[in-house]
């Protein structure tokens, strides 16, 4: 197969029609008929149907555009390294929660660097599922998350290794004007406003099964807002709009100046590892474990 037949019939669908997407390519009407010929016979099945004065893209065509764009983008990715690779400027692609990259990633990146002066990262940012979706794919190497003892453990083949980068805490906070409705036991009202997580998202999923208060819709009488990202609920937390829970390393520094307040002591909190897999066939991955990992 030739790579450039898989930019004409991306041409193709765009325009619909093949004169105007011949005169896109810069070729003539029956050179690229013979390019999505070629590409026809190649594939095994025709993706245009030939009528006297017109053609139609079949639907079979229509329905993987989107894979057909992914692939191009990773074969062009696939191009670009091997012609511009460099064995001291490594590349690891790694699969992450949003709420471990703001809060563990940082430290971890140093770290590496410290070992590795030419390493890049590709960091993929997702919730849990879309990250493993992308580990199991093979998108990345590596794959970064939070893990719950309340969660059942990610299970993987004998081909990926799992290792602990450190813990942390799932802990409820207020900022803002809400400070001034905490307690001298460390509550606030029922009717709190809450930033609140989905009840399908990791963290949601954590704090439903401990029946943690103000954590999940069902679990909060006056909801602000539903979201899974942690770093918008930092933000809202410290404006005052909403009780929130968050990863301590996040909120440390403000909880130590004052502008958050952490309730862990009277909801209690939520033990978390900042998780690392990787796939042991890949070098770098497998590099990146050993300087990363404290056990497994």
């Amino acid at each position: 197969m030739q790579f450039q037949w898989l930019d004409d019939v991306l041409v193709l669908l765009e325009e619909g029609n093949m004169s105007r997407a011949a005169a896109r390519r810069n070729i003539t009407q029956p050179a690229f008929s013979r390019r999505i010929r070629g590409f026809e016979d190649w594939l095994g099945t025709d993706i245009i149907e030939r009528k006297m004065n017109r053609v139609e893209i079949s639907e079979a065509l229509i329905s993987n555009e989107d894979e057909i764009r992914a692939l191009m983008t990773r074969l062009r990715e696939l191009r670009t390294k091997i012609a511009h690779y460099e064995k001291s400027r490594m590349t690891v692609e790694l699969a992450a929660q949003h709420a471990p990259i703001c809060a563990a990633f940082p430290d971890m990146a140093l770290r590496a660097r410290q070992e590795l002066h030419g390493l890049q990262f590709r960091l993929r940012a997702g919730n849990l599922n879309d990250c493993v979706s992308m580990f199991l794919r093979g998108d990345t190497s590596m794959l970064l998350c939070y893990q719950a003892e309340s969660v059942r453990r990610l299970q993987f083949g004998p081909d990926i290794i799992r290792g602990v980068w450190g813990n942390d805490y799932l802990v409820p906070v207020v900022g803002g004007a809400l400070r001034s409705v905490v307690t001298d036991f460390g509550t606030v009202p029922a009717h709190t406003p809450a930033i609140v997580y989905p009840e399908h998202s990791y963290f949601g999923e954590v704090l439903r099964r401990n029946n943690r208060p103000f954590g999940i819709p069902s679990s909060s009488a006056n909801t602000f807002s539903v979201s899974a990202f942690s770093s918008g609920t930092r933000e809202l937390v410290l404006k005052g709009l909403g009780i929130g829970w968050l990863p301590f390393s996040m909120a440390h520094r403000e909880i130590e100046s004052g502008e958050l307040i952490s309730l862990a002591n009277h909801y209690g909190q939520e033990a978390l590892q900042v998780a690392i897999y990787a796939d042991k066939t890949v070098e770098t991955a497998r590099t990146l474990m050993e300087i990363w990992a404290q056990d497994g």
